[in-house]
């Protein structure tokens, strides 16, 4: 043996294995310089060497990865509202994820501390919500209705009303949840009446909550008023369904100088009124016009489409009511004005029939559809503003498909008026999201860009030397659709 160098003398084993590290070193060095290999690449695979190298030592530094590319956008847009303005991490928390992750408030939990590391307990949300006072659902109104104005010029010429029902999974009733007409067929739970305003374009702006077995028609005045009070509205109209009005509505609207567009029911207005209507010509889209005197104007529209259609639901129900009249199974408890058991009828003291003389007499209606109005506005513009209510109805099926407002897993009333205003605000941001993806041209719904920003993550790295610590959100080649939603810039004139 032959000594040919000496690399160091070790006085603890880590430096043992620092000697042992650039021994080998110097022997590689060494058999290089005594054996010269002839190496065409060698330059081009001492950067490739390097480049991995580089590359292992930045992912030995990642610290923390975020799946947050939805939170990002919902953030800037809930900021954008003006919901910042409430200065609370968990409400924040919880609206988006209603528009993230709908979900229960223990699957909620999970996706915080899945998602983004976050360790809210499941008891804190609760907490939360039993404290969320009724001050909050004036806040959170305050700032959509301010943000709807800027957004509509500064004026809310419509205010379009409806309501909906909210049942529960339980078997018995409280204040609140009581069981009564379901528009969801659910007759025999418990539920509760959420009534919602919306302006042109569908934008929220207010909503109140009654007990499921009270009658809809009088949830809307006391809505109505005191939103036109609080925020001292001039020049506009209540656009509602024929559903929620009755004479006594109609007689208050006009009480308070209110003026109104409602569906009117044509088949219930007076024997000369019907006669009039029957007789008036049918073309398509046209609109003919009745003065019932004391400023009211019952227009009367007729479509071919709405006749084909008016047609095909009442074949449709007849022959439903046919088979169960082959069967046996028609009973007088099928005797109520429900759908097409109207066109029941009785034989003697026991048999039911269908009456065939109602079914001739009601295909006389099809295609006419009445509009009760104190107006002074053209007739198209009555209709254009009528049939403006599926924005409503809109509103409540994003609600219920796509934030989950229902099921609802709370049982006493401040968690439920919580839930719902955190509700509230999430159908907020989620149509000021759909406005800025129509103004800024990205042709994709809210769905398709909160499914697509799921895809995206945060990176943070902490570099070893100076503890700098730097974070990147790593936009795919398949995010450039939506990459605008993540520049600064797009923010700042919206």
């Amino acid at each position: 043996m032959k000594e040919l160098a000496t690399i160091g003398i070790a006085k603890s084993p880590e430096e043992i294995d620092t000697l042992m590290s650039k021994g080998r070193e110097w022997i590689d060095r060494e058999q290089k310089r005594r054996h010269p290999r002839l190496d065409l690449f060698g330059e081009k695979r001492s950067k490739c060497e390097a480049e991995l190298l580089n590359a292992e030592q930045m992912l030995s530094c990642i610290t923390n990865i975020s799946i947050n590319g939805a939170d990002l956008i919902l953030d800037r847009v809930f900021d954008n509202v003006g919901f910042n303005r409430i200065e609370d991490t968990v409400f924040r928390q919880l609206v988006k994820a209603r528009l993230a992750y709908p979900a229960s408030k223990a699957a909620t939990v999970e996706y915080l501390k899945n998602h983004f590391d976050e360790d809210v307990s499941l008891s804190k949300i609760y907490r939360y919500l039993d404290k969320l006072s009724g001050n909050q659902h004036e806040i959170v109104q305050d700032i959509s209705v301010l943000h709807t104005k800027r957004i509509l010029g500064g004026h809310i010429g419509i205010l379009f009303y409806d309501v909906t029902t909210l049942y529960f999974e339980a078997d018995y009733e409280d204040e609140l949840r009581k069981t009564g007409f379901s528009k969801e067929g659910r007759h025999k739970n418990p539920q509760i009446i959420l009534g919602l305003l919306v302006s042109q374009g569908g934008y929220p702006l207010a909503y109140c909550i009654h007990e499921g077995n009270r009658y809809e028609g009088h949830t809307m005045l006391p809505a109505v008023t005191e939103f036109v009070r609080k925020y001292k509205l001039e020049d506009f109209i209540v656009v509602a369904d024929s559903g929620l009005m009755n004479g006594d509505n109609i007689v208050e609207l006009e009480a308070n100088g209110y003026k109104y567009i409602i569906g009117a029911k044509i088949k219930n207005e007076s024997r000369k009124i019907q006669e009039w209507i029957l007789r008036q010509p049918k073309a398509d889209k046209r609109m003919v016009e009745y003065d019932k005197g004391g400023g009211r104007r019952l227009l009367v529209g007729y479509s071919d489409d709405r006749a084909r259609k008016d047609a095909y639901n009442r074949e449709k129900g007849i022959r439903r009511l046919e088979k169960a009249y082959s069967r046996g199974t028609l009973t007088k408890e099928n005797m109520n004005k429900r759908g097409y058991n109207k066109f029941l009828k009785t034989e003697g003291d026991i048999r039911v029939t269908i009456d065939y003389g109602k079914l001739e007499a009601d295909a006389k209606w099809d295609g006419l559809k009445g509009y009760l109005t104190n107006t002074n506005i053209p007739p198209e513009e009555v209709y254009a503003a009528y049939h403006n209510l599926w924005h409503v109805e809109r509103a409540f099926r994003i609600s219920k498909s796509k934030i989950e407002i229902r099921p609802m897993f709370h049982f006493t009333r401040r968690r439920i008026e919580a839930h719902v205003c955190i509700c509230f605000v999430a159908l907020k941001v989620y149509k000021e999201l759909e406005r800025l993806l129509k103004l800024s041209n990205i042709n994709m719904s809210v769905d398709k860009v909160l499914e697509l920003a799921r895809t995206i993550v945060t990176i943070q790295m902490t570099l070893p030397q100076n503890k700098q610590t730097i974070t990147r959100t790593m936009l795919m080649k398949r995010h450039q659709r939506i990459a605008p939603l993540f520049s600064d810039g797009f923010w700042v004139t919206r």
